[in-house]
């Protein structure tokens, strides 16, 4: 098994997730078996939770390499410290230590390293056999207390999995004083030497910067990380990620790494075309289509993270230049909005958007019953995730039943109308009334019980649904109900034959026919060729 292991330094939040997926992008087009190990350490409240195909919640890096890699993780891709704390208290509880005195080293690091090779060997892009290649993310940045018994575990690790088995890439900033205009090296310097000083060293240099390194920057850098010139790749500042392999493949960052892992035979030029195709899309087409997004954190990018990617995703593939206008729920209610004027600007936002988005959360639910209600009796498409249905139900519950008190039992335990409770969310007292009026529940669990998908066949489209497409969504394979909600916001979608006319290229869908979500047809997997699997490093 061969190991590449990125870590960051230099500050958070410069791009190691992203780093880690594209250098698993581009080694897939050169036919190793690769696994990724996204490995991450992840504090609270930073970003959305991403829910993978078994259930477990992870952190929002996690979704990056899903979509990245168009690969399935599982809980076990998630290292946290907690995971790896309770697993050697269990050991100690059982007896396993006979006794001994349990410590960090070696315990800890010894139960660090075994989950990896463990989760190392597991697929996760559905081809057989053990991988050759592990990526693995360490997250955080390097020197934080938080992290020492990964970094020592790492260190071991390198040591124990041999020559040509283990790579490192270390993801450092080289700011830009924007006063002289120079980059400046110390912070790419200082990051290395703690590097060093926790027993591991780079050998490869990815430096985020805004602008593309000077040759005597990557000279100096050389010569003060003694990483060669040839091993220091540039990650400056692009429109988009998807960008990112594009850059290591022209840096030649694919060969590099594959010369330090003994694989250099396997080397071939990776074929991106279809990958590079989606870079450009995003800029180039017009018209644009405006969704708005009413949620409960707008101010915080990362809230709605696979939100923002699913829609991405689906303009992409309608050959639309995509606007999101984000704001509040509390803001669509007068009584609840900041200020008169923010009150005025979200409906503003509201009445130009050609589709409405409500995703999931807790909050400010009137605000967003008055975004479903302006979607329906407008005919403005309209997709609600989780409680954007459940306030859809709400809404048609008030406005066609005459029920004016009609809400959540879990919202308002003294409401006289509960069209929905805890278990199992629809009311099912209320599923026939609902039904009668004009609602279609066309997906639900498979006891019948749990109305899972609805939408209003009368309108242009308007769906409901209880789970998370947007987990599921991927580049070149976008969530369908995504895809109904761009192609209806931009007048491409066929209600008749529920097919999206894409130019020339219908695409077929069956996004209105139960829980049947057809994906559109024609592409191909295994973009590049790598089989991946994956661990995650958290603390």
């Amino acid at each position: 098994m061969k190991y590449v292991l990125v870590t960051g330094g230099g500050g958070s939040g410069i791009g190691k997730t992203v780093a880690a997926s594209s250098i698993g992008v581009i080694l897939k087009a050169c036919n190793p078996y690769l696994n990724t190990d996204a490995g991450i350490i992840s504090p609270a409240e930073r970003g959305e939770v991403f829910v993978l195909n078994d259930g477990s919640e992870v952190h929002m890096d996690l979704g990056d390499y899903e979509r990245f890699l168009d690969v399935e993780l599982t809980g076990d891709n998630d290292i946290t410290a907690g995971k790896i704390y309770q697993s050697v208290i269990d050991k100690e509880r059982r007896g396993d230590y006979l006794g001994k005195t349990v410590q960090i080293v070696p315990h800890i690091t010894d139960a660090i390293q075994e989950w990896i090779k463990r989760v190392a060997m597991i697929p996760v892009d559905g081809r057989e056999g053990p991988p050759d290649v592990c990526i693995i993310e360490l997250g955080g940045t390097i020197g934080d207390i938080e992290s020492r018994p990964f970094t020592e575990a790492l260190s071991q690790f390198s040591c124990r999995a041999g020559p040509k088995n283990f790579c490192l890439v270390h993801v450092s900033l080289v700011p830009v004083i924007n006063v002289v205009g120079e980059q400046k090296t110390k912070p790419a310097q200082y990051s290395v030497r703690c590097l060093r000083d926790l027993g591991l060293a780079p050998d490869l240099l990815a430096c985020r910067s805004t602008t593309p390194l000077n040759k005597n920057v990557k000279e100096k850098l050389s010569q003060f990380c003694n990483v060669p010139v040839e091993c220091i790749i540039t990650l400056h500042d692009v429109p988009n990620i998807w960008h990112l392999p594009s850059l290591l493949k022209d840096q030649k960052g694919h060969e590099a790494i594959l010369k330090m892992l003994g694989l250099a035979c396997v080397a071939i030029e990776p074929k991106l075309d279809e990958w590079m195709k989606r870079t450009t899309c995003e800029h180039l087409h017009d018209p644009a289509v405006k969704i708005a997004v009413v949620g409960e954190h707008p101010y915080h990018a990362n809230a709605y993270h696979s939100v923002f990617e699913a829609i991405r995703h689906a303009s992409v593939a309608c050959q639309r230049r995509l606007v999101v206008n984000w704001f509040p729920a509390s803001d669509v209610v007068q009584e609840t909005a900041e200020s008169p004027d923010l009150h005025d600007k979200a409906w503003s936002l509201l009445k130009c958007a050609d589709g409405v988005l409500v995703p999931g959360g807790f909050g400010h639910v009137e605000g967003k019953i008055l975004a479903a209600k302006y979607a329906r009796e407008n005919n403005v498409p309209y997709l609600g995730i989780c409680l954007g249905m459940q306030v859809a139900v709400i809404e048609f519950a008030r406005s066609n039943l005459g029920l004016k008190d009609a809400n959540s039992g879990e919202l308002d335990a003294g409401t006289r109308h509960p069209c929905l409770i805890l278990i199992p969310e629809v009311n099912p007292e209320m599923v026939d009334k609902l039904e009668s009026a004009g609602v279609s529940f066309v997906g639900m669990d498979e006891t019948g019980q749990r109305m899972e998908i609805l939408e209003l066949p009368s309108h242009p489209y308007f769906v409901g649904v209880q789970f998370h497409p947007e987990f599921k969504s991927r580049p070149g394979k976008p969530s369908p109900l995504f895809m109904g909600l761009i192609a209806a916001s931009s007048g491409q979608l066929d209600t008749e034959s529920t097919s999206l006319g894409l130019g020339n290229r219908p695409i077929p869908m069956k996004v209105l026919s139960g829980s049947s979500f057809g994906y559109p047809s024609g592409r191909k997997d295994g973009l590049l060729g790598l089989h991946s699997s994956g661990a995650a490093l958290a603390r």
